[in-house]
């Protein structure tokens, strides 16, 4: 059967919308996102095309998906079960991307344009914050510290570490490659201004993930290892220059993160921890459901404390320390559908970074390669995060995912032309 020739042009469209409004409204983008995944199925139906289904991570992905479904259904809690069937929807939004939104080179090279665009708004707003007091919106900076850039809340951190390496890397490795110094020089002082400018948003769990992944694309490009380790050092001076510049930013990236690794277990982040723990060992099997966390926290049970932390359990509260997730995508799956979820899970994100990464050749696809690092930070295990399921987040996380595949199903360099399917 034909395909209507605008089916595609309106998906492309929705994905194309999604990196600015995630900044504005959830709804919209959960909207934005389920019109592309809907469609791609029409189109599948349509064209009696469903090789898509054939691909390893999706093999991983639809079971993943059935036992976090079952987990929730079991869970009895009518807002668990409806949450954990509509989870597919952000896999078949990944497969879309992969499979069709994105299959051409057109399309990713538009996308790359507004993270671009997106990414430098919430930068300038970061600037104009820290300048003048307040964004655009008469927003201050937030409580403790952080600035918030085009938000109230303090999420420019988050939302610029998503976007730093498609933004940032293939410029700089572009301008790193041309012959004269000057192309040379500008390769280095965009990385050193993007560094710089996360060290100054003030959040900590941003700024070291974003340590990490200079690193990864350190390694992957030795044109890279130098500039990086400029930029890298450029950032901890400014660092050291915040009790003047900054004092806000200095307390929380280096008082609070030292108070808190110090003291880890007793602290807000270990006792997460510790009861998300503690529910995986109460419930290894089948966990307890898309809520789970956020139902069991304060169960009284849950504060059995971990010595080699040095929390005990009488140090733990009651519900202090509580939230509705547990602040880690692992510990998160795991809560949610026990130790079958978590390997299943921890086996896509391997999955998925093998199939990014093979046969990758960063000096001539740069935007693959910052794709990579954007997944490979995304998916890293050791690290505080927001809940992997919230829109705002998934938003993000299986955007560059299906962006990420869809660049490595393109045979040659990332600048190369594709057929896509229509």
């Amino acid at each position: 059967m034909k395909i209507p020739p605008g089916l595609r042009r309106i998906a492309q469209g929705a994905v194309l919308l999604l990196p600015p409004v995630l900044l504005m409204s959830r709804g919209v983008a959960d909207g934005l996102m389920s019109v592309a995944g809907l469609l791609f199925l029409i189109r599948s139906a349509l064209a009696r095309d469903w090789r898509w289904t054939n691909a390893a991570w999706i093999r991983l992905a639809v079971p993943f998906w059935a036992w976090i479904a079952l987990c929730s259904l079991l869970d009895g809690n009518p807002h668990s079960i409806l949450q954990g069937a509509l989870t597919i929807r952000f896999l078949i939004f990944t497969a879309a991307l992969e499979a069709w939104v994105l299959a051409d080179t057109e399309a990713r090279r538009r996308l790359a344009w507004v993270i671009r665009l997106t990414a430098a708004w919430v930068v300038l707003e970061c600037w104009q914050q820290y300048l003048t007091g307040a964004n655009i919106f008469g927003y201050p900076r937030f409580g403790d510290g952080a600035l918030t850039g085009p938000f109230l809340q303090p999420r420019a951190g988050g939302t610029y570490l998503q976007m730093f390496f498609p933004a940032v890397l293939p410029p700089a490795i572009l301008l790193l490659a041309r012959p004269d110094w000057r192309g040379r020089l500008g390769g280095v002082l965009l990385l050193m201004a993007a560094a710089m400018s996360m060290v100054l948003i003030g959040q900590r769990m941003p700024t070291l993930l974003m340590v990490l992944g200079l690193l990864i694309a350190a390694l992957l490009l030795r044109r890279l290892r130098l500039p990086v380790l400029v930029a890298l050092v450029a950032g901890a001076l400014l660092l050291a220059a915040t009790p003047v510049i900054s004092p806000p930013t200095f307390a929380k990236l280096v008082v609070r993160f030292s108070d808190t690794m110090a003291h880890f277990g007793p602290s807000p982040y270990g006792q997460l921890f510790i009861r998300a723990t503690a529910m995986l060992e109460a419930h290894p099997l089948f966990g307890l459901g898309f809520d789970g966390f956020r139902n069991a926290c304060a169960d009284p049970r849950n504060f059995t404390g971990l010595p080699w932390l040095g929390a005990q359990g009488a140090d733990l509260g009651t519900s202090d320390g509580c939230n509705i997730h547990p602040h880690n995508y692992y510990l998160e799956i795991a809560t949610t559908g026990g130790w079958p979820a978590l390997l299943l899970f921890a086996a896509l994100a391997i999955t998925w970074l093998r199939r990014i990464g093979h046969a990758l050749s960063p000096a001539t696809q740069p935007m693959r390669a910052a794709l990579f690092t954007t997944c490979a930070v995304a998916l890293w295990p050791i690290a505080s995060t927001s809940a992997l399921f919230g829109v705002d987040v998934a938003g993000w996380v299986f955007l560059m995912l299906g962006w990420g595949l869809a660049a490595a199903a393109c045979p040659g360099s990332s600048n190369s032309p594709g057929r896509s399917p229509p």
